[in-house]
């Protein structure tokens, strides 16, 4: 791939399927890089350190962020999580299209920093399909999803700020319609001003030569 990478950010309702649908995209496509957060909360049943996220201690987040080695950050539910910056930037270079899974809040941290970005909001189809799926995991108690419930309510007064939205119903047509929203969004020509500032400057010789 050449040239530089987007930098794609996904957000959405504890229960949307956003970590699903990454894992699929990275599975079908090999131009993404998947960027790994670092997280105080404790690690889920399968879950691998490295892999799902970086497990820390708090005292560590916190010094993390104090030496700005985090892309952004953000508190949910009593938790740290936040996105190690050096990573992100090596793969922009590579040329991939970089994934950062993360909450609304460091979403729209990203955004302030990185105007390019490319932001999805993921969503089921409809609030009851929420609370489903959290009752569905069996690993949470019926305090935790309500206090999840209650942040659903939250983000939901930030939604209009991504660029795109996705409605999770069907795995499969939702990871293929990322796909192309990702391959439009490479196409803008916002994001293509090298592009269009060589083929002005080429119209300019043209008539330079044809007078």
């Amino acid at each position: 791939m050449a040239g530089r990478g987007l930098l794609l950010v996904i957000s959405g309702f504890a229960g949307s399927g956003k970590g699903t649908i990454c894992k699929e995209l990275m599975q079908r496509y090999d131009n993404y890089a998947f960027s790994v957060s670092a997280t105080t909360r404790d690690p889920r049943p399968g879950e691998q350190d490295g892999v799902d996220y970086f497990f820390i201690p708090k005292e560590r987040f916190l010094e993390m962020i104090e030496a700005k080695e985090l892309l952004e950050y953000a508190q949910y539910v009593s938790n740290y999580y936040g996105t190690p910056r050096k990573y992100v930037e090596e793969k922009l270079l590579e040329g991939k299209d970089v994934i950062l899974e993360i909450e609304c809040q460091g979403a729209l941290q990203v955004k302030e920093l990185f105007p390019e970005a490319v932001l999805f909001f993921v969503m089921p189809p409809n609030v009851q399909e929420i609370y489903n799926r959290l009752k569905g995991r069996g690993t949470e108690t019926e305090e935790v999803i309500l206090k999840r419930m209650k942040r659903g309510q939250e983000e939901a007064e930030t939604i209009a700020k991504y660029d795109y939205l996705l409605i999770n119903d069907d795995l499969n047509e939702t990871v293929t319609r990322l796909h192309e929203t990702v391959n439009s969004a490479r196409n803008a020509a916002e994001r293509n001003k090298d592009l269009v500032a060589r083929i002005r400057e080429e119209f300019v010789s043209f008539f330079k030569e044809h007078g």
